[in-house]
């Protein structure tokens, strides 16, 4: 029996990306009890989506990955989707980068993942290069999200803004709401959809019933990040009903 510790950097009112991948995580254990996973996390400061408060957050990055070195991580997963993507095309790498620095320095050994990355590498796993995407966020900080994943080579057929500003608030949203917010979205060109594009709003319980219902593969920022830490680790990045990015 192994035991693999996955250390997060996490907005300080996030409340999702420690509740949904621990499910996720939990939810493969009962199928490979062999491997098992502890959280250790490190929060940065972080009450509403703006802009100010999400460079602010980023400038606390480092700090926060020092921290976790000290517990000596398998795997350090940076998680605040819009924080990254609002900074402008291929910041995930800057940030990787030096939260990299900032653990090496420390003498931990742990390869970086970040949700922004994630989610690109998710999209690209499932060979999509169509994507319709909901957010709970403003309509400027989506359209930043739009102008990423454009850059990075992704055609964002639709969007849907939520406009939720306070992340607390984010956090509390039904995540059965996106079984009805999702038929607002135009899919007809799209090879994917992103139910999520933040890991603080939830959507987990929603990602294998909308799939079934769309006919195409379902992900989130959260089943993303999921999928690249158990690649991190060397494991088949497989959890059940977890959409189709997760189904091995």
């Amino acid at each position: 029996m192994h035991d693999h510790h996955i250390g997060m950097i996490v907005p300080s009112s996030n409340l999702t990306m420690e509740t949904e991948l621990p499910r996720m995580l939990r939810a493969r254990e009962e199928a490979d009890p062999e491997n098992r996973f502890v959280f250790h996390a490190a929060r940065a400061r972080m009450q509403h989506v703006t802009p100010e408060q999400l460079r602010a957050m980023n400038a606390q990055a480092e700090r926060a990955a020092t921290e976790l070195a000290d517990a000596r991580p398998d795997v350090v997963a940076t998680a605040c989707l819009v924080a990254i993507m609002a900074q402008g095309p291929g910041y995930h790498c800057t940030a990787e980068d030096a939260i990299t620095a900032a653990l090496r320095a420390e003498g931990a050994q742990a390869p970086v993942i970040s949700s922004a990355g994630a989610l690109l590498d998710g999209i690209a796993a499932l060979d999509a290069k169509r994507v319709a995407i909901i957010t709970p966020y403003m309509k400027p900080l989506t359209q930043a999200v739009v102008e990423y994943l454009t850059d990075a080579g992704v055609e964002v057929v639709d969007s849907l803004s939520l406009e939720v500003p306070d992340n607390l608030a984010v956090a509390r949203l039904d995540p059965a709401d996106l079984r009805k917010h999702y038929q607002q979205l135009d899919l007809a060109r799209a090879d994917a959809l992103v139910l999520s594009a933040c890991v603080q709003m939830p959507s987990l319980p929603s990602i294998q019933p909308v799939e079934d219902e769309v006919g195409i593969p379902v992900l989130s920022a959260a089943t993303a990040t999921t999928y690249r830490i158990l690649q991190e680790l060397g494991l088949p990045p497989v959890v059940p009903n977890a959409g189709r990015l997760l189904a091995g």
